[in-house]
């Protein structure tokens, strides 16, 4: 069980993909982050993460929970998703200098399909991509950084080509992160099939060269496509086994899952319970195209990490011998 705490549900960006509602809401205080990060460690502990909206908007809240899960012994890893907007050399080093920290950030690819759906809120906020870009040679200094590489349906076509620009920038830790819970088209969904197929290809052809290259859906596994579960502590509070209730489409279900509170917290076994219900949840409540699409976008991504598993198995063995 993981303990995934909703920093905040703002955003300095308005991806046109993104389900997450952002308006309207509370963020977590540092006293509120902290009294879950100490229920979490109490249950027995394991992996915290850190999410949004965009949690680098309330940059207290992440430095206070960073600090306390590095002296904490039972948080294992950290966990940070962001935008990247709200990085720069300081917080670069802090995750450098972190014994648990792993930092995820989100792109499309190249610029003009991360430019196309990637607003920004207000005219002061700077292209998410060239500001990546700046910090390029730091991120690439830092441990532990993953890239995610978003797939709307109206890129699948271009997936390959938008994972071979990220690998020419330099990156080499990648999560694949296709649309979930909105409509695919039939043809949209053969592009991402075939777009996964040359990213396997490209994948075993580094392997087979010897040289590094990590993906981190061959080691995750979850019960509900792209949504968490576990202990979640959403940003007013609240606490749920998933946090599908960040969706604005969903947000209804929180009445649904909600199983306690900070000052009134569930037992393990309780959440336990409460996540066998959100799968039925979102079949009864979502529309059948988009339940159906999520349902198969899913499928291709699980196909394309059983490809890969037998070529990282000879990888693993090779590395062995030598």
């Amino acid at each position: 069980m993981s303990l995934i705490l909703t920093v905040t549900r703002a955003c300095n960006l308005r991806c046109s993909y993104c389900p997450t509602a952002k308006d309207g809401w509370p963020s977590l205080s540092v006293e509120q982050a902290l009294k879950g990060l100490r229920l979490y460690a109490a249950y027995g502990g394991g992996d915290l993460k850190l999410f949004g909206g965009e949690p680098l908007l309330v940059p207290e809240v992440v430095e206070a929970v960073m600090d306390e899960a590095e002296v904490t012994p039972e948080i294992r890893r950290v966990y940070l998703s962001t935008n990247g907007l709200g990085l720069n050399e300081r917080w670069l080093k802090r995750i450098a200098d972190s014994e648990k920290a792993i930092l995820t950030i989100s792109l499309d690819g190249a610029p003009e399909d991360n430019r196309r759906f990637r607003r920004v809120l207000h005219a002061d906020v700077p292209d998410a991509y060239d500001h990546i870009l700046r910090l390029r040679e730091q991120i690439l200094r830092t441990p532990r950084v993953v890239i995610t590489q978003t797939i709307p349906p109206a890129t699948a076509s271009r997936a390959a080509e938008n994972f071979e620009h990220l690998l020419e920038l330099g990156f080499r830790r990648f999560n694949l992160l296709p649309g979930y819970y909105i409509p695919w088209r039939a043809e949209q969904l053969m592009a991402l099939s075939e777009g996964f197929d040359a990213i396997g290809e490209r994948i075993r052809g580094i392997w087979a060269s010897g040289r590094p290259l990590y993906l981190r859906n061959l080691y995750t596994w979850a019960p509900t496509p792209f949504f968490n579960t576990g202990f979640v502590v959403d940003c007013d509070g609240t606490i749920h086994p998933s946090n599908l209730g960040l969706s604005s489409k969903l947000d209804d279900l929180r009445a649904y899952t909600q199983i306690g509170t900070l000052d009134d917290p569930p037992s393990p076994q309780d959440l336990a319970e409460k996540a066998e219900l959100v799968n039925e949840l979102l079949m009864t409540h979502l529309e059948p195209g988009v339940w159906e699409s999520t349902q198969e976008v899913d499928r291709l991504l699980t196909r394309l990490c059983r490809s890969l598993y037998p070529a990282l198995a000879e990888r693993r063995g090779a590395a062995r011998v030598a």
